[in-house]
């Protein structure tokens, strides 16, 4: 969406937003001490924005959060398939901080003064108890992304924020002291082109956070099987679970491959050999499986899901006792350095995650605020920070956000 034509640096305090319908006028940068309680516009109503403003507003300030949709918090309704996995359970800021392929050194000191150990108590302090599950994300126990949004929602009336939606920033003439940009990634180039006319470098937006396209008929024909291998590309390799799909394969560790890979994969028009090792930290012993199970056949034998492990064998009648040196290297092929062509991508379900953004040594990162523009402040998205999948991301929007509501409101 378009949401402006053109953006006019006036002077050092104005900016003019000229679009297709009005032109209006925000003054940002104004306030100085002795004066009321600063006057606060957040443009965006995720899980930035409205941490920023919840945060400002307790503190005493005069806060408006301006949404262009019809609902707000639409990322934290769809996440975690409608669960919301609010953020993880490691409370270590460096090991927490590491799951950033962008933003990692940034993230240290804002994750020590708000990381997942604040978050979890954000949320209990107000009556939302959170839960972990074995691989470590943590979500409301009602398995609900509703419980977050009513959570959010019901604090920022309490503080008195303004909720304003179905408004674009240039159809909502506003005079305010600071400015929070928190408008997400930049997929549209709303936001980043709002941060852009402020003077701010904006790092090109790609996916982050994509399943692969593979198209093999038997590998999509075992959509639903899960199994750990490992998996590389361009240099890249992880280790996790990988799921097979109608389109080809997910799963955890192909969104941290994705994710580290995100620009080089670009590069390459996400068409590229993955490589996958199904037998990860095994050894195919043969001359053990030739003694256990030599008259067995191969395909009634599974070190896998037995219907992968069929695909893979691909030899119905082959006996252990038989192999022949060529077939015995055939199967170590096809289990442990299987090549598979990828010829695409889709984004994972609806949760959309970009590397890209506004340029992370353009912002400080104790308060937030632009060092391009003093009374401008960033947060969530809109930054070149992106993490892997498992509630890091949302860590991330929870963190920046309170850190810019605290700095705004002092």
């Amino acid at each position: 969406m378009d949401v402006f034509s053109e953006i006019v640096i006036i002077d050092a305090t104005t900016v003019a937003m000229v679009g297709r319908e009005c032109t209006c006028f925000l003054m940002v940068g104004r306030y100085t001490a002795g004066m009321t309680s600063p006057r606060i516009v957040v443009v965006g109503g995720g899980a930035a924005g409205f941490m920023a403003a919840i945060t400002a507003a307790e503190a005493g300030a005069d806060v408006t959060i301006v949404e262009k949709s019809r609902e707000f918090l639409v990322k934290v309704r769809i996440s975690g398939g409608g669960r919301c996995n609010v953020t993880h359970a490691c409370f270590d800021p460096r090991e927490f901080a590491i799951r950033f392929p962008r933003g990692e050194r940034e993230l240290i000191g804002p994750l020590q003064r708000f990381g997942a150990r604040e978050t979890v108590e954000w949320f209990e302090s107000r009556g939302v108890k959170l839960k972990t599950e074995d691989d470590g994300r943590m979500f409301p126990v009602t398995d609900s992304s509703q419980t977050i949004i009513d959570c959010l929602t019901g604090a920022a009336r309490a503080a008195g924020v303004k909720l304003v939606t179905g408004r674009t920033i240039d159809r909502f003439p506003e005079d305010c002291d600071r400015l929070l940009l928190a408008t997400g990634g930049c997929r549209t180039d709303a936001g980043g082109k709002f941060a852009a006319s402020f003077g701010h470098v904006i790092e090109p937006p790609v996916p982050s956070l994509f399943t692969f396209h593979i198209d093999v008929p038997w590998l999509r024909e075992l959509a639903g099987i899960s199994v750990d291998a490992e998996v590389s590309a361009a240099g890249l390799r992880e280790r996790g679970a990988v799921l097979f799909t109608h389109m080809g394969l997910s799963g955890p560790s192909i969104l941290r491959l994705s994710a580290w890979g995100a620009r080089k994969l670009h590069a390459l028009d996400y068409r590229f050999p993955l490589t996958v090792n199904w037998l990860p930290g095994k050894a195919l012993d043969f001359g053990r499986m030739r003694r256990e199970h030599g008259a067995k056949l191969v395909a009634n034998t599974p070190l896998l899901p037995v219907r992968l492990w069929e695909r893979l064998v691909d030899a119905p009648e082959l006996r252990w006792s038989k192999l022949s040196r060529a077939e015995q290297h055939r199967l170590e092929q096809r289990l442990t350095r299987m090549e598979l062509p990828v010829t695409g991508k889709s984004l994972n379900k609806e949760e959309f995650v970009t590397c890209g953004g506004v340029r992370l040594r353009e912002v400080n990162f104790k308060t937030m605020e632009s060092r391009v523009r003093p009374g401008l402040y960033l947060a969530g998205e809109l930054l070149d920070i992106d993490g892997i999948t498992g509630g890091f991301n949302f860590q991330s929007a929870w963190t920046t956000g309170w850190l810019a509501g605290r700095a705004m409101a002092s």
